[in-house]
């Protein structure tokens, strides 16, 4: 008689367990986050995350394979709020040059407004995809491929029909969104870094200021140039031409 109380008990006690573990993993996770943005991804040690949170550093390694898998799912959280800032964009309008040019500057603008982004992707980026898949779990890869994925099907769909209108000449409308997502995040930091370096005469080099509209006028007009089949430009974009 006892045991059947205990075996009805049971996927109660076992949710509730489950419940604990994916709050204390949104903890941890949400207070990653708060570091990156206040310290950068560099500057954001475990012991602070674990101290932030309350917990010691161990029971960061009970939830997370180490901190590769952590950074990745932080990532997550960047990218889950980056594609709803391109679905905004891509819903002002149907024309799929103006939304191209809506969905590059989304991305410039979150990218400059958010760095520890730009540092998170980056730094999974640099990774060989062989040891990445060592180091982060299969669930954390897919929630992770998810939210990329989710970002780049906006971008995908608006090069689908600017192909099919016959605005752009592309073949493969994915790799471009992957290709125009990669060299972004690398754009994106000299627009951080906000300075170029030239030659002013021979041997001599020059330093002189790069402004987030410079930043902005460039991606566009490369992402345009790219999808029109014709060689990137640096001028300044009108919409809808």
């Amino acid at each position: 008689m006892s045991s059947e109380p205990t075996s009805a008990n049971a996927p109660a006690r076992g949710g509730t367990a489950a419940t604990r573990r994916r709050r204390r993993e949104a903890e941890i996770i949400s207070a990653t986050r708060r570091l990156f943005d206040e310290r950068g991804v560099r500057d954001a040690q475990i012991e602070d995350i674990a101290r932030a949170v309350g917990i010691n550093r161990a029971i960061i390694y009970r939830h997370f394979t180490g901190k590769e898998e952590l950074f990745s799912l932080t990532l997550v959280q960047y990218l889950d709020e980056l594609r709803v800032a391109l679905e905004q964009a891509a819903a002002v309008t149907d024309e799929p040059r103006d939304q191209l040019v809506r969905l590059v500057e989304a991305f410039v603008d979150y990218g400059l407004a958010h760095p520890a982004f730009v540092d998170c992707a980056q730094a999974i980026m640099r990774r060989p995809g062989g040891d990445l898949l060592e180091e982060v779990s299969e669930s954390a890869m897919y929630r992770l491929g998810q939210a990329i994925s989710g970002c780049l099907s906006v971008l995908t769909r608006t090069i689908t029909a600017g192909a099919e209108s016959g605005d752009f000449h592309v073949d493969d409308p994915g790799l471009l969104a992957n290709m125009l997502y990669a060299s972004g995040l690398g754009t994106l930091q000299l627009g951080r870094v906000a300075m170029r370096v030239s030659e002013e005469e021979p041997g001599v080099p020059r330093i002189s200021r790069v402004t987030a509209e410079q930043v902005r006028d460039h991606m566009v007009a490369s992402a345009l140039a790219v999808a029109a089949g014709a060689p990137a430009s640096t001028g300044s974009p009108t919409r809808g031409r």
